[in-house]
């Protein structure tokens, strides 16, 4: 996408997140990690603050699936490649905290499926497809803990679902499975969708592609470099930890 063409509202609304991630996972090394406040991400509001961010990260990788779809076979194959790296990485330093299928494999194996899908998903009228998507995410949002539904009213899935390792990138995690960053195929695929079906209906209306293009200078800027600066946060805000509060 040209730069004039380019739509920067969107990125400035991934770099908006972004920089909530930084201090997110900067928190979390100091409280957690450092153990300075052990129960910090324990509370209500830790946990909704880190839902807005995945929620929003996710969103804008189902629309930005519109943007570039030349590259989309390069970009799912980098952000496994990415995530692999990440995975090997912790496992060798932080073993207790090794990430398997995160964030950046979810979004590589998302992309990847929207491909080999699309043809069948543009057939999905937009509104009901929204609807659609939005209600199967929210019953499959406990999936990787063995409910099916939400609140007070969960159905418990067949254990056998729940053996195999190999089934873990689907949501269904064997008992023994750990994860420093999880984010399986269900029911987090069902939001990429929903932000896909929101990328079609920029792509047809002139009046919102207006305002997407609005520029936020700082923040679109950040926005563009999210995956380098995913990459290398955690050491650096490590660093930064143990220089201030390791004796």
């Amino acid at each position: 996408m040209t730069e004039d063409r380019r739509y920067h509202l969107i990125d400035a609304l991934r770099g908006l997140a972004l920089v909530n991630m930084l201090a997110y996972h900067f928190l979390f090394d100091v409280n957690v990690v450092c153990g300075r406040d052990p129960q910090f991400f324990l509370r209500p509001a830790a946990h909704i603050w880190q839902q807005c961010i995945c929620w929003t990260f996710i969103l804008i990788a189902g629309m930005s699936y519109h943007f570039g779809k030349r590259n989309n076979l390069r970009r799912g194959l980098l952000l496994n490649a990415c995530g692999l790296i990440i995975t090997l990485v912790t496992l060798l330093v932080v073993p207790e905290e090794t990430v398997r299928f995160g964030i950046l494999n979810f979004m590589g194996c998302a992309i990847l499926l929207t491909m080999a899908l699309e043809k069948g998903l543009r057939k999905v009228p937009v509104v009901p497809g929204l609807a659609v998507c939005f209600a199967l995410f929210l019953l499959l949002k406990n999936v990787d803990g063995g409910y099916l539904g939400f609140g007070p009213f969960l159905y418990r899935l067949p254990a056998w679902l729940y053996r195999y390792r190999v089934l873990a990138p689907l949501g269904f995690p064997d008992p023994l499975f750990r994860s420093g960053d999880y984010f399986p195929m269900l029911p987090w695929y069902l939001l990429f969708l929903c932000g896909w079906l929101l990328g079609r209906i920029l792509e047809r209306d002139k009046r919102l592609q207006r305002i997407a293009r609005i520029k936020i200078p700082l923040l679109s800027a950040i926005g563009r470099k999210t995956i380098w600066v995913y990459m290398l946060h955690q050491p650096i805000l490590m660093g930064i930890c143990m220089l201030l509060f390791e004796r």
